[in-house]
């Protein structure tokens, strides 16, 4: 058998590709455990998959995954009155750290875009409703 056919084995077993919207769920999942987000903000496609019934954890990410990088803009609504630099920073870093510790990826930027501000009534007449 040929060597260089067997070092080539040897050293490369195979490829392991993440999908983007494995990516985007880290993301989201990330962005809603900080303090000060209400919520995603997913647009007409994701409000429909919300009406028939369908959790989509990927709601308001656009990621883009390279062999080795990933970058993320995440659109997020914020509670009134906190201070929106502050959330969007604590979103950027806890995103960042998730989907570096849980891919392995090198995260090159996290763009976070605010879509809304909810007041608390409203986000607990949302949640009084989904009951």
């Amino acid at each position: 058998m040929d060597q260089t056919l067997e070092k080539t084995n040897e050293e490369e077993v195979g490829a392991v590709r993440i999908a983007d919207d494995v990516v985007a769920v880290i993301a989201g999942i990330a962005a809603t455990e900080v303090e000060g987000v209400v919520g995603m903000s997913g647009g007409i496609v994701g409000d429909i998959s919300e009406i028939l019934g369908k959790k989509n954890l990927s709601k308001g990410v656009r990621v883009e995954v390279g062999e080795r990088e990933a970058a993320a803009d995440l659109f997020i609504v914020v509670e009134y009155g906190v201070r929106i630099p502050e959330i969007a920073q604590r979103v950027q870093e806890n995103v960042k750290k998730a989907i570096e510790s849980m891919t392995g990826l090198s995260v090159v930027e996290v763009n976070i875009h605010i879509q809304g501000v909810a007041f608390r009534s409203e986000a607990r007449e949302e949640e009084a409703r989904v009951r």
